[in-house]
């Protein structure tokens, strides 16, 4: 009997404590946010257009989710009960009706939060009424949570973004929680448990090699980011991702610089979260945006991020394992100039320990095929020879 009781017991804990809602972003998570393009610019008008947007650009088809909200949705102080609410004048009709809109398009809905005293914008923040705010969002039927962290001095990370993880689930809708701590505490080392996301890194900027400065401090630019994932890979996998920020697709970058970060994001098994204005994207950023064979190296059911195999003359070589034995290989030109590639297959014995997966070229012949052009590439009975336009890639997948 007192076996039994200690069996029942740590089953009932185990269900009671979780601290987050499991069987959630099985895949890196895929959606728009508003804060890249229009960071406090938001209006109901904005929202619903955007809304509009996703589906009729076909965004929505080639997987995109989650519409959310950033920084500044909400009033500039809380009611005289506590409560958060929408700002009156930008979003009259409150945030409920906006998630029924969205909802409304076979989107979902999130809204953004800070674990501090204000937000980073500085609107009223969750600390102190975080089981409050949950009950909000399941009661404006959110979807997905992006948690912040200004104004967080004398604040611990670990401790902050778990009482905020144990109120969504006490509040009892399931929820997105992404982890927005900037990597500052090394969340990857703590949050499986805790959330499906954590940023692993500072702001992105809308540059691709250096960072952007703004006055104190600096936007991280596309390959700063990357060179920071690789030692990250081991902390990923469905439920629970590493996030290296959103997309700057169609925010400036050449179409050359579009392509690379998307293809690297994929291979990072990062979430693929769009910044841009998608009611005005140009064709090159729809077309980079909703290719499916490249998406389809992000949401591989397996969920292994990928690893930097070499660098050679500016040129970082990039393999992902992937289901049914398939594989992704990326070589990323980092150079300003165009650099040739050359790859002998079967002198090359890729081996991830971290997934137990081995790529031999000498004893399997793998097909291959360009992603980005959409056609064959040969096979690897062949040794690959190319050339890679700067700040570009060449994205393969390798099929038995």
């Amino acid at each position: 009997m007192k076996k039994s009781c200690l069996i029942l017991f740590a089953f009932l804990s185990l269900h009671t404590f979780a601290q987050k809602f499991e069987g959630l972003a099985l895949t890196p998570p895929m959606g728009w946010n508003s804060w890249n393009t229009f960071a406090t610019h938001i209006n109901e008008k904005l929202v619903m257009e955007m809304a509009d947007a996703m589906v009729s650009s076909g965004m929505k088809d080639a997987g995109y989710t989650y519409l959310v909200l950033d920084d500044a949705w909400m009033a500039k102080e809380r009611d005289s009960g506590g409560n958060i609410i929408a700002d009156p004048q930008r979003f009259p009709h409150g945030m409920k009706y906006i998630a029924d809109y969205v909802h409304s398009k076979g989107l979902k809905f999130g809204l953004y939060n800070c674990a501090g005293t204000r937000t980073c914008a500085d609107y009223p923040g969750t600390r102190g009424y975080e089981y409050q705010d949950a009950r909000f969002y399941a009661s404006q039927d959110v979807d997905y949570l992006k948690f912040d962290w200004c104004n967080t001095k004398g604040i611990n990370a670990e401790e902050a973004y778990t009482t905020m993880s144990k109120a969504l689930k006490a509040a009892g809708r399931p929820i997105v929680f992404s982890l927005c701590e900037w990597g500052t505490n090394k969340p990857w080392q703590w949050a499986e448990s805790v959330g499906h996301l954590w940023r692993t890194t500072g702001d992105i900027g809308n540059v691709f090699a250096g960072d952007k400065k703004y006055g104190d401090w600096s936007a991280l630019g596309v390959l700063h980011i990357i060179d920071m994932q690789d030692s990250l890979r081991k902390y990923a996998g469905p439920g629970h991702w590493n996030d290296p920020d959103m997309l700057e697709v169609g925010n400036g970058l050449t179409e050359s610089e579009n392509r690379a970060h998307f293809a690297m994001w994929c291979m990072l098994a990062a979430p693929l979260i769009a910044g841009n204005d998608i009611r005005k994207m140009d064709a090159s950023t729809h077309d980079i945006l909703t290719n499916k064979d490249v998406i389809a190296i992000d949401q591989d059911s397996l969920g292994i991020e990928g690893f930097r195999y070499a660098t050679k003359d500016s040129v970082e070589t990039w393999f992902k394992p992937l289901k049914n034995g398939d594989w992704a290989v990326c070589f990323l030109n980092t150079s300003n100039a165009p650099q040739k590639v050359a790859f002998k297959w079967k002198e090359e014995a890729v081996n991830d320990t971290l997934s137990n997966r081995q790529l031999d070229a000498k004893t399997t012949t793998y097909q291959l095929r360009n992603l980005w052009t959409k056609k064959s590439a040969g096979t690897t009975k062949k040794d690959l020879s190319a050339t890679v336009p700067p700040h570009d890639v060449l994205l393969l997948r390798l099929t038995k």
